[in-house]
């Protein structure tokens, strides 16, 4: 696999734990990244805020807008969620569906907070159960 962001690092191992909570360098990284783009002085969320405002001071159009959102984040949320059965990027589509709908709507953020701290929960469980059994199928040899 091609190196990140050009940089000259490797994939790490994704089953060697190697920070806090057990997660890999890989997971850090990703959190990293994610808080960096987060920065509210990124110009695009600048852009991004300027072009609301003009939204919300026209009451028609963020009507209008509302609907839109809630229409794409919906649409995008419940495809996700059939799709999670399947192979592919169902779990994906469905926080971004979440993701569009938590621009508008502070319910949608909440859940998606919520819905994180589960999976990071249930990744934490995964990989103390992994653990255990490695030690046991260790321990049996």
């Amino acid at each position: 696999m091609p190196p990140i962001s050009g940089s000259a690092r490797t994939m790490p191992d994704l089953d060697a734990p190697t920070g806090r909570n057990g997660s890999t360098a890989l997971e850090q990284d990703i959190r990293a990244e994610i808080a960096d783009a987060e920065r509210e002085d990124r110009p695009i969320r600048r852009m991004l805020r300027t072009a609301r405002a003009w939204v919300a001071r026209h009451p028609r159009v963020e009507i209008a807008y509302r609907v839109g959102v809630a229409v794409v984040g919906t649409i995008m949320t419940l495809g996700g969620l059939v799709l999670v059965p399947l192979p592919g990027p169902g779990w994906l589509i469905v926080f971004l569906g979440l993701a569009v709908l938590g621009t508008e709507f502070h319910w949608a953020r909440r859940l998606s907070g919520w819905v994180k701290r589960m999976l990071d929960r249930f990744w934490q469980w995964w990989r103390q159960r992994r653990a255990a059994r490695a030690a046991r199928e260790a321990r049996a040899e």
